[in-house]
C-alpha cells in the first residue's frame, strides 16, 4: 500500500516565494492531471509530456528548497507509473533522481522500484544516498541490502538519522552487528576514526559497543 505524500498543494504553494511561482505551480499540476487523463501512449525518447519538463525545470522555478517536494506534487498528479519513474530517474540530474527516489512510497505498491534504490546506493552521492535509504526502503530492501545500505551511509557520512525505521530493521540483527563490528575494526586499523553513528546503530541490534582499542 502506498503512503500519502506529506505536503499538500497548499502547504507547498504558500512556501513559493511569489504569485509567479505558484501561477508556474499551478500550471504544471494542471497538465500532469491532463497527462493522467490521456490514454497511454509508446514512449519515445524524443519527446516527453510537458509535465515532465516542467519537472526538471521545478527548481529554477520554485526555489531549489521547495524542489523535491515540487516534484512530488507533479510525479503524484501525473499517477506517474513505474516505467516513467525509471525514466525521469535514469534521464535526470541528481536533484530530479532524489526526486524520484523520495516519491516512490507514494507511488509504488511492492518491491517493483527496488532497482532503483540499488542504483543509488551504488554511487557516493550523499543526496542519493540519503533519498535511497527512506520509507520505501524500509518497506522493500531485503536484510541483506538493508545491512549494507547502512554501510554505505557510513562509509559517506548520511547520517544514520536517514535510514527511515532504523530502529525496527537494526533490532536484534546479528548479521549486522558482526558487519559493523568488522567495519569499525577495519577503520582502527587503518588508523581512521570509527563513525560516531556506529556505536548508536551497533547498541541497536542488542551488541554492545567496544572501544576502538578492544576491536
Amino acid at each position: 500500500m502506498t503512503q500519502t505524500a506529506p505536503w499538500t498543494v497548499e502547504e507547498v504553494g504558500a512556501r513559493l516565494a511569489d504569485d509567479t511561482a505558484r501561477a508556474w505551480l499551478g500550471d504544471a499540476l494542471a497538465e500532469a492531471a491532463r497527462a493522467a487523463q490521456a490514454p497511454p501512449t509508446a514512449p519515445s525518447p524524443y519527446t516527453a509530456h510537458t509535465w515532465e519538463l516542467r519537472f526538471a525545470a521545478a527548481g529554477r522555478h520554485c526555489g531549489q528548497d521547495n524542489a523535491d517536494a515540487v516534484r512530488t506534487l507533479l510525479l503524484t498528479e501525473a499517477r506517474a507509473g513505474l516505467e516513467t519513474l525509471t525514466r525521469l530517474y535514469r534521464q535526470g540530474s541528481a536533484a530530479e533522481r532524489r526526486a524520484v527516489l523520495r516519491a516512490l512510497p507514494f507511488l509504488v505498491e511492492g518491491p517493483h522500484a527496488v532497482h532503483l534504490l540499488d542504483d543509488a546506493l551504488r554511487t557516493n552521492d550523499t543526496r542519493l544516498v540519503s533519498a535511497a535509504v527512506g520509507p520505501y526502503a524500509a518497506a522493500h530492501l531485503d536484510p541483506h541490502a538493508w545491512r549494507h545500505a547502512v554501510l554505505k551511509c557510513l562509509f559517506t557520512g548520511v547520517p544514520l538519522d536517514d535510514v527511515a525505521d532504523l530502529e525496527r530493521r537494526a533490532r536484534g540483527d546479528g548479521e549486522l552487528a558482526r558487519m559493523l563490528t568488522d567495519y569499525a575494526a577495519e577503520r582502527t586499523a587503518a588508523g581512521r576514526d570509527v563513525p560516531h553513528d556506529l556505536d548508536r546503530v551497533l547498541t541497536l541490534t542488542g551488541e554492545k559497543p567496544q572501544r576502538p582499542q578492544e576491536l
